[in-house]
């Protein structure tokens, strides 16, 4: 890190760079146990944790956590944070919720999987079926798998090969969607290692909340269907423009493709999720990391008609493996989480405390940047709230990267973590969970006007 990387944040990039240093250094002293931890992890697996995206986050080096329980997380080290990540959305019902323990407590006692189901199953999808609106489900063990397997379901379905997904957009692992717009041009995703197909054949990419765009890709009429995010989350939170879905998804069907939406962050929105909140109508949806309370699993549900048609197309093709599942989907442990989860844990009541919790660490953030005379925005969706370093809310992918400050960004991160908050490590995202107090709100406020105060030194 150098000035140069402060340069065009509006603040004093040599102050901002002392700062850097500064926080680097208390984070080291105050955390011995996890330094030496992470010498010993980075033995053996590959950039240096099990998962190389937990180095991802602003410190030397990866705190390691002794535990979590509710919307706080103990490390190694015994520091005591208050968690507005939540596992980047994986914990967002809280960390080792009662109801949820207790329920996989049970049922490792009664086994784990054997690849038939389980009574759970069928209250399941019962309930999925009630609360999304989707008569027909299936199982997945991550949100990545449920996208990349509705896309199969999809291209079965319709007899068409070609995708459509929003500029900025992240849909987990999946190859297809790793395609950008980079100066009006289509091209695969520089940072995506290792692929060899060129994803454009099959992907075309549009800016989000443009119509015209959309109408454009979807004209040749060879779209299976729309892969989004009712709200993009992950490039920086981009909400649409007002009556933007319902244009969209009326150009969708008239042109015979699907609307498919990815609603493992947005459904913060409430019990519903987004689309139930706001009235859309997919014909596919997906729900990932949080719906079982963290144990892994996701789901993805079906249409009537694009159920029927699916099931056609695996009825006319040749046996033997679909390509479509694993053997650990829909094993009892996971149906267990989900029950739990569904029944006591991501309520109607849950999800409106949720939801006023974020309303009012999002108000406390904005009177925060008017104190200090920041102009960076605020945008909240239910429980998930995010600032941005620019005056207002981007309209689109290009416009959210545009806003990027990574330096700055991973300044506040590691201040914020030294003051006892944790939010996301990716972007500047922040999640309330049942259990996160008015305390907690009160921690986070506190620590943000001390590190905004800091940054302007």
């Amino acid at each position: 890190m150098n000035a140069r990387d402060f340069d065009d944040t509006g603040l004093n990039a040599a102050n901002l760079l002392r700062l850097a240093a500064a926080e680097r250094e208390r984070f080291v002293a105050a955390n011995p146990r996890s330094a030496a931890l992470a010498g010993r992890t980075a033995r053996h697996w590959l950039m240096g944790s099990p998962l190389h995206w937990m180095n991802d986050w602003s410190t030397p080096f990866a705190l390691h956590v002794a535990h979590a329980e509710g919307a706080r997380v103990t490390d190694v080290d015994g520091h005591e944070r208050v968690d507005f990540c939540l596992g980047d959305t994986g914990a967002m019902f809280g960390h080792a919720s009662p109801p949820v323990v207790e329920a996989v407590r049970a049922q490792m006692a009664r086994g784990c999987t054997t690849m038939l189901p389980s009574e759970d199953a069928a209250w399941v999808g019962e309930e999925l079926a009630r609360r999304f609106g989707l008569p027909s489900w299936q199982s997945a063990m991550t949100a990545s798998d449920a996208n990349r397997f509705l896309l199969r379901w999809v291209r079965a379905a319709t007899g068409r090969k070609r995708l459509v997904v929003f500029n900025g957009c992240y849909h987990g692992t999946v190859d297809d969607v790793f395609v950008d717009l980079v100066d009006g041009h289509q091209r695969v995703r520089d940072s995506l290692l290792g692929q060899v197909h060129d994803l454009t054949a099959h992907t075309t990419v549009v800016e989000f909340n443009d119509l015209p765009a959309l109408a454009a890709a979807l004209a040749g009429g060879n779209v299976a269907c729309v892969l989004a995010e009712p709200v993009m989350t992950n490039i920086g939170m981009v909400l649409p423009d007002p009556g933007y879905w319902a244009e969209a998804q009326a150009l969708i069907r008239a042109h015979g493709a699907l609307l498919v939406l990815d609603e493992t962050h947005t459904l913060s929105s409430g019990p519903g999720g987004y689309a139930r909140a706001h009235g859309l109508a997919p014909d596919a949806l997906v729900l990932g990391k949080p719906i079982a309370g963290g144990v892994p699993c996701a789901v993805y549900g079906l249409s009537e008609d694009l159920a029927r048609r699916a099931a056609a197309a695996k009825r006319s093709a040749p046996p033997g493996h679909s390509g479509i599942g694993t053997t650990l989907t829909a094993s009892m442990l996971a149906m267990a989480a989900l029950r739990a989860t569904l029944s006591e844990v991501a309520t109607p009541q849950a999800h409106a405390r949720m939801t006023e919790c974020c309303t009012q660490v999002a108000a406390g953030l904005r009177v925060a940047l008017l104190r200090h005379g920041l102009p960076w925005c605020v945008t909240q969706v239910g429980a998930r709230c995010e600032f941005q370093f620019g005056p207002r809310p981007p309209r689109n992918g290009s416009e959210a990267g545009a806003l990027a400050r990574p330096a700055l960004e991973q300044l506040v991160h590691l201040a914020l973590l030294n003051r006892g908050v944790m939010i996301t490590p990716f972007h500047n995202m922040l999640l309330a969970s049942p259990v996160t107090s008015e305390a907690d709100v009160g921690r986070l406020l506190a620590a943000f006007d001390e590190v905004l105060a800091a940054l302007q030194e």
